[in-house]
Protein backbone atom coordinates (compact mmCIF):
# COMPACT_ATOMS: atom_id res chain seq x y z
CA UNK A 1 0.00 0.00 0.00
CA UNK A 2 3.05 2.43 0.29
CA UNK A 3 4.04 2.69 -3.37
CA UNK A 4 1.20 3.58 -4.59
CA UNK A 5 1.10 6.31 -2.16
CA UNK A 6 4.58 7.21 -2.90
CA UNK A 7 3.72 7.28 -6.78
CA UNK A 8 0.64 9.64 -5.78
CA UNK A 9 2.89 12.48 -4.26
CA UNK A 10 5.76 12.18 -5.97
CA UNK A 11 4.11 14.50 -8.78
CA UNK A 12 3.08 17.09 -6.42
CA UNK A 13 6.47 16.79 -5.07
CA UNK A 14 8.40 17.49 -8.23
CA UNK A 15 5.66 20.26 -8.76
CA UNK A 16 6.35 22.28 -5.75
CA UNK A 17 10.20 21.48 -6.00
CA UNK A 18 9.53 22.85 -9.51
CA UNK A 19 7.77 25.64 -7.89
CA UNK A 20 10.33 26.74 -5.51
CA UNK A 21 13.19 26.93 -8.13
CA UNK A 22 11.10 28.92 -10.36
CA UNK A 23 12.24 31.95 -12.19
CA UNK A 24 11.46 35.07 -9.49
CA UNK A 25 9.16 36.44 -12.13
CA UNK A 26 7.03 33.48 -12.37
CA UNK A 27 7.41 33.12 -8.23
CA UNK A 28 5.87 36.45 -7.96
CA UNK A 29 3.18 35.95 -10.76
CA UNK A 30 2.02 32.82 -8.71
CA UNK A 31 2.37 33.99 -5.69
CA UNK A 32 -0.25 37.46 -6.87
CA UNK A 33 -2.60 34.82 -7.84
CA UNK A 34 -2.73 32.44 -4.97
CA UNK A 35 -3.25 35.60 -2.26
CA UNK A 36 -6.39 36.83 -4.79
CA UNK A 37 -7.80 33.52 -4.81
CA UNK A 38 -7.44 33.29 -1.04
CA UNK A 39 -8.93 36.80 -1.22
CA UNK A 40 -11.74 36.10 -3.55
CA UNK A 41 -12.73 32.70 -1.26
CA UNK A 42 -12.62 35.07 1.81
CA UNK A 43 -15.51 37.37 -0.33
CA UNK A 44 -17.09 34.43 -1.53
CA UNK A 45 -17.99 32.52 2.15
CA UNK A 46 -18.42 35.95 4.02
CA UNK A 47 -21.06 36.94 1.38
CA UNK A 48 -22.77 33.34 1.56
CA UNK A 49 -23.03 34.29 5.52
CA UNK A 50 -24.40 37.86 4.07
CA UNK A 51 -26.69 36.55 1.48
CA UNK A 52 -28.08 34.65 4.36
CA UNK A 53 -28.81 37.02 6.37
CA UNK A 54 -29.83 39.37 3.85
CA UNK A 55 -33.00 36.79 2.82
CA UNK A 56 -34.28 36.72 6.48
CA UNK A 57 -34.15 40.26 6.41
CA UNK A 58 -35.81 40.77 3.25
CA UNK A 59 -38.68 38.30 4.23
CA UNK A 60 -39.61 39.89 7.70
CA UNK A 61 -40.11 43.22 4.78
CA UNK A 62 -42.43 40.94 2.93
CA UNK A 63 -43.99 39.66 6.09
CA UNK A 64 -44.64 43.36 7.79
CA UNK A 65 -45.75 44.61 3.99
CA UNK A 66 -48.02 41.72 4.12
CA UNK A 67 -49.76 42.06 7.59
CA UNK A 68 -48.71 45.82 8.35
CA UNK A 69 -48.40 44.57 11.87
CA UNK A 70 -45.23 44.87 14.27
CA UNK A 71 -42.91 41.42 14.45
CA UNK A 72 -42.54 39.32 16.94
CA UNK A 73 -38.63 39.37 16.25
CA UNK A 74 -36.14 42.00 16.48
CA UNK A 75 -36.79 44.24 13.75
CA UNK A 76 -34.28 43.32 10.97
CA UNK A 77 -31.54 47.06 10.84
CA UNK A 78 -33.01 46.79 7.01
CA UNK A 79 -36.96 46.74 8.18
CA UNK A 80 -36.28 49.71 10.79
CA UNK A 81 -33.78 52.05 8.37
CA UNK A 82 -37.25 51.89 5.44
CA UNK A 83 -40.00 52.64 8.15
CA UNK A 84 -38.02 54.72 9.97
CA UNK A 85 -37.33 56.72 6.76
CA UNK A 86 -41.33 56.73 5.81
CA UNK A 87 -42.27 57.91 9.78
CA UNK A 88 -39.79 60.73 9.18
CA UNK A 89 -41.24 61.27 5.64
CA UNK A 90 -45.00 61.09 6.82
CA UNK A 91 -44.15 63.63 9.60
CA UNK A 92 -42.82 65.89 7.23
CA UNK A 93 -45.49 66.29 4.93
CA UNK A 94 -49.29 65.91 4.78
CA UNK A 95 -49.34 66.04 0.92
CA UNK A 96 -48.55 63.02 -1.89
CA UNK A 97 -47.70 61.25 1.40
CA UNK A 98 -47.76 57.87 -0.18
CA UNK A 99 -45.59 58.85 -3.08
CA UNK A 100 -42.96 60.22 -0.27
CA UNK A 101 -43.03 57.90 1.66
CA UNK A 102 -42.82 54.71 -1.28
CA UNK A 103 -39.76 57.14 -2.33
CA UNK A 104 -38.14 57.28 1.12
CA UNK A 105 -38.24 53.89 1.32
CA UNK A 106 -36.95 53.03 -1.60
CA UNK A 107 -33.74 55.25 -0.80
CA UNK A 108 -33.54 53.36 2.69
CA UNK A 109 -33.61 49.96 1.39
CA UNK A 110 -31.32 51.13 -1.62
CA UNK A 111 -28.69 52.19 0.68
CA UNK A 112 -29.03 49.20 3.05
CA UNK A 113 -28.37 46.95 -0.18
CA UNK A 114 -25.04 49.00 -1.26
CA UNK A 115 -23.48 47.66 1.87
CA UNK A 116 -24.15 44.47 0.62
CA UNK A 117 -21.79 45.03 -2.89
CA UNK A 118 -18.77 45.13 -0.71
CA UNK A 119 -16.13 42.91 -1.86
CA UNK A 120 -17.78 42.07 -5.36
CA UNK A 121 -15.36 45.31 -7.12
CA UNK A 122 -12.62 43.43 -6.17
CA UNK A 123 -14.06 39.63 -7.44
CA UNK A 124 -15.10 41.59 -11.05
CA UNK A 125 -11.28 42.71 -10.81
CA UNK A 126 -10.20 39.33 -9.94
CA UNK A 127 -12.20 37.75 -12.80
CA UNK A 128 -10.87 39.57 -15.46
CA UNK A 129 -7.49 39.88 -14.18
CA UNK A 130 -6.41 36.58 -13.58
CA UNK A 131 -5.63 35.09 -16.33
CA UNK A 132 -4.13 37.59 -17.99
CA UNK A 133 -1.57 37.42 -14.90
CA UNK A 134 -1.67 33.64 -15.29
CA UNK A 135 -0.67 34.04 -18.97
CA UNK A 136 1.89 36.39 -18.28
CA UNK A 137 3.36 33.58 -16.23
CA UNK A 138 2.88 31.72 -19.40
CA UNK A 139 4.68 33.36 -21.51
CA UNK A 140 7.38 34.14 -19.09
CA UNK A 141 7.84 30.43 -18.44
CA UNK A 142 7.63 29.51 -22.40
CA UNK A 143 10.59 32.68 -22.96
CA UNK A 144 12.75 31.25 -20.18
CA UNK A 145 12.80 27.17 -21.30
CA UNK A 146 13.13 28.65 -25.12
CA UNK A 147 15.77 30.31 -23.61
CA UNK A 148 17.56 27.58 -21.54
CA UNK A 149 17.41 25.71 -24.89
CA UNK A 150 19.01 27.62 -26.52
CA UNK A 151 22.03 28.51 -23.70
CA UNK A 152 22.49 24.54 -23.30
CA UNK A 153 21.81 23.66 -27.00
CA UNK A 154 20.04 20.64 -25.75
CA UNK A 155 16.51 19.92 -26.63
CA UNK A 156 16.24 17.03 -23.91
CA UNK A 157 12.93 16.82 -21.79
CA UNK A 158 14.84 18.00 -18.63
CA UNK A 159 15.95 21.27 -19.63
CA UNK A 160 12.68 21.73 -21.51
CA UNK A 161 9.86 20.47 -18.55
CA UNK A 162 10.30 22.88 -15.70
CA UNK A 163 9.95 25.69 -17.76
CA UNK A 164 6.92 24.66 -18.89
CA UNK A 165 5.55 22.89 -15.97
CA UNK A 166 5.93 26.79 -14.23
CA UNK A 167 4.13 28.39 -18.07
CA UNK A 168 1.58 25.66 -17.49
CA UNK A 169 1.12 25.78 -13.44
CA UNK A 170 0.60 29.92 -13.78
CA UNK A 171 -2.60 29.39 -16.26
CA UNK A 172 -4.04 26.62 -14.29
CA UNK A 173 -3.54 29.08 -10.91
CA UNK A 174 -5.26 31.73 -12.80
CA UNK A 175 -7.81 30.18 -14.09
CA UNK A 176 -8.69 28.90 -10.72
CA UNK A 177 -8.42 32.19 -9.39
CA UNK A 178 -10.62 33.61 -12.07
CA UNK A 179 -13.30 30.94 -12.11
CA UNK A 180 -15.18 30.93 -8.74
CA UNK A 181 -14.82 34.65 -9.01
CA UNK A 182 -16.73 35.47 -11.87
CA UNK A 183 -19.16 32.40 -11.35
CA UNK A 184 -19.75 33.75 -7.66
CA UNK A 185 -19.97 37.76 -9.01
CA UNK A 186 -22.81 36.98 -11.14
CA UNK A 187 -24.71 35.05 -8.74
CA UNK A 188 -24.24 37.36 -6.10
CA UNK A 189 -25.49 40.34 -8.42
CA UNK A 190 -28.12 38.32 -9.43
CA UNK A 191 -29.25 37.52 -5.74
CA UNK A 192 -29.15 41.26 -5.00
CA UNK A 193 -31.22 42.42 -8.01
CA UNK A 194 -33.68 39.89 -6.79
CA UNK A 195 -34.11 40.78 -3.17
CA UNK A 196 -34.23 44.67 -4.69
CA UNK A 197 -36.92 43.36 -6.50
CA UNK A 198 -39.00 41.87 -3.77
CA UNK A 199 -38.09 45.47 -1.54
CA UNK A 200 -39.48 47.01 -4.33
CA UNK A 201 -42.71 44.94 -4.27
CA UNK A 202 -42.69 45.29 -0.40
CA UNK A 203 -42.21 49.06 -0.10
CA UNK A 204 -45.10 49.64 -2.06
CA UNK A 205 -47.51 47.80 0.07
CA UNK A 206 -46.15 49.59 2.74
CA UNK A 207 -46.59 53.11 1.79
CA UNK A 208 -50.30 52.61 1.55
CA UNK A 209 -50.38 53.00 5.15
CA UNK A 210 -49.64 56.48 6.23
CA UNK A 211 -49.51 55.74 9.87
CA UNK A 212 -46.45 54.77 11.37
CA UNK A 213 -46.16 51.90 13.18
CA UNK A 214 -43.62 52.13 16.23
CA UNK A 215 -41.21 49.75 17.45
Amino acid sequence: MALPRRRFHAPTLMLAGSILHADPVVQIVLALLFLGSVASWAIIVEKILSLSRLRREVGQVEAFARHQVKPSAEPSRLLSSMLSARDEEARALGDDLRGRCAAAMRSAYVAELRRWDGGLPFLATLASSAPFIGLFGTVWGIMRSFSAIATSNDTSLAVVAPGIAEALFATAIGLAAAIPAVIAYNLIRSALRGYGHRLGAATTLIARTSHPVAF
